[in-house]
């Protein structure tokens, strides 16, 4: 297949199979100046399972998400509920200890326990199901990676093994380490169901109601786009990034990267369990059932810094659907997404207090990649927190937990060094075209009377010009071709081609530019 037919197999609009299930209404943007006991910001699966638990303890709780819900990262997820994170436990023992190591194992146990039960309790047809999940390799310059793992597996009680010989991978694997009995789900269908629920138990749910900041920290007090004011006792900020990232410097304790997926049907087969990569470029493989009974396989990865990509973003997905023309016999891709997730210091999340000082605001953020355990377990730690209930894992995830080791902080200051570099670059970077050379459905710098602005050409014609300047901090955005989407390469906002928010922590959009600068 030539290259030209690859690009032409990739859908031009860019939709996840997850939020192609259309089963919520609509609800009202939060206005007016209201009280609540907790507000909850961000209905992904960590702020809608929070929001949830929350009711069930009696709680009044306010749900507000700056767009749609369930429309974030949650919707772009490849939706699996596994403690298996790549090469994760070796690390993490000499990290943090055994002790805590295997904590973390069973915190993620128990989300995905979560997520099943309560599935079943509420009769919510999510197509879960366990699966066996695999890391592979394909090279032998991981195979000792993948034997340390093992190790680590059977130091701290994991169910698994070297499995390579249990492999239904179409091309050979040097080594594979398989953990037992995870889970895949349809992360839309499981929280559409939660949703009906929360409306049941009188959660005051708000969609396009932009949080902007917190007005208090004894007495929270949120401020929303449309200048409305929500009163509460406590705030929990699930917005994946927190748009309140100055309280505890969270935009200096995390670093954002970018990485895609597709949906393709095949006439090849399809592997049962779960897989990842050891090798680079990452590949996440996994199948889901489709809506007329038939299975896509999922592929995912080609992750990268966020606005830091080295080649135009389309390719990423090109790179995806000749994985799967290559081993897959891939015949159609209906559906192609890509999302951005958040990695701590430590690579534990954070949930909790978010801070010392701000006992009433609490935040889960973090989540590495791997948010559908992780953020079911937040709900629950969150919620014993704000009912003043002990939990097992609350230390763990507490964002506020002693200072970071010196392999931290070495990484602390690598990121912090990268943030300056792009910084600096941005500002430096010269636009070479001019608005005249955009063709329709092109973007990128250009020069305007003589200096540099962010240029897009829509399909009817018209150029949309905004300053390609992050109103978060101020470094110069990037253009995503393959999102249509200026994305910040410091600290991940990201912003449409007219310059409105789509992620944060940028809370204002682009300044708009009309003809010169």
């Amino acid at each position: 297949m030539s290259q030209s037919e690859q690009q032409n197999r990739i859908p031009e609009s860019k939709e996840s199979f997850w939020r192609a299930y259309k089963e919520l209404p609509d609800y009202p943007a939060f206005t007016g100046n209201k009280s609540t006991e907790v507000a909850v910001v961000g209905a992904g699966i960590a702020g809608v399972i929070t929001a949830y638990l929350l009711a069930k303890e009696g709680k009044k709780v306010t749900l507000l998400d700056a767009g749609k819900l369930i429309d974030g990262v949650t919707g772009y997820t490849t939706a699996k509920i596994s403690a298996q994170h790549g090469l994760y436990y070796a690390p993490l023992i000499k990290l943090v200890g055994e002790k805590q190591a295997k904590l973390y194992y069973e915190a993620n146990m128990d989300g995905l326990k979560f997520i099943e039960e309560t599935a079943k309790e509420l009769n919510i047809d999510c197509d879960f199901s366990h699966r066996d999940a695999f890391i592979y390799s394909t090279k032998d310059s991981t195979v000792k990676l993948l034997e340390k793992e093992a190790e680590a597996y059977q130091q701290l009680g994991i169910d698994g093994e070297l499995a390579r010989e249990e492999s239904e991978l179409p091309f050979p694997v040097t080594e594979a380490l398989v953990m037992r009995n995870q889970a895949q789900f349809h992360p839309v269908k499981f929280l559409t169901g939660l949703v009906k629920e929360l409306e049941k138990m009188g959660v005051d749910i708000h969609e396009q109601s932009r949080a902007m900041k917190i007005l208090s920290k004894k007495d929270p007090v949120i401020q929303t786009e449309n200048l409305s004011h929500l009163s509460c006792d406590k705030v929990v900020v699930a917005t994946h990034y927190p748009f309140n990232d100055f309280d505890g410097m969270y935009f200096s304790r995390l670093s954002v990267n970018r990485s895609y997926a597709i949906a393709v049907r095949t006439n090849g087969k399809i592997p049962e369990g779960m897989y990842i990569s050891a090798d680079s470029p990452s590949r996440s493989i996994r199948f889901t059932p489709g809506e007329d009974g038939e299975k896509l396989l999922l592929l995912g990865g080609e992750g990268h810094a966020t606005g830091q990509s080295s080649v135009d973003t389309m390719e990423h997905y090109e790179n995806l659907a000749k994985f799967g023309e290559d081993y897959f016999a891939a015949d159609e891709i209906p559906y192609r997404w890509s999302s951005q997730d958040m990695t701590t210091l430590d690579k534990i999340p954070y949930v909790g207090t978010i801070t010392a000082g701000y006992e009433n605001i609490l935040v889960a953020t973090g989540f590495h990649k791997w948010g559908m355990a992780n953020g079911a377990i937040a709900g629950r730690i969150l919620t014993d927190q704000i009912v003043g209930r002990e939990n097992p894992y609350a230390a763990l995830f507490d964002p506020t937990r002693p200072k970071v080791k010196t392999a931290d902080a070495a990484s602390f200051l690598k990121d912090n060094a990268s943030v300056a570099k792009e910084l600096v670059s941005g500002k430096l970077k010269k636009a070479s075209k001019t608005i005249d050379d955009l063709e329709k459905g092109q973007g990128g710098l250009v020069k305007v009377d003589g200096k540099k602005a962010g240029g897009y050409r829509d399909e009817y014609g018209q150029v949309h010009l905004v300053k390609p300047t992050c109103t978060h901090m101020g470094c110069d955005v990037a253009w995503n071709d393959a999102e249509t989407s200026w994305d910040c390469p410091c600290h991940g906002s990201r912003f449409s081609h007219t310059g409105e928010v789509l992620e944060g922590p940028a809370v204002k959009p682009l300044k708009k530019l009309e003809g010169g600068i």
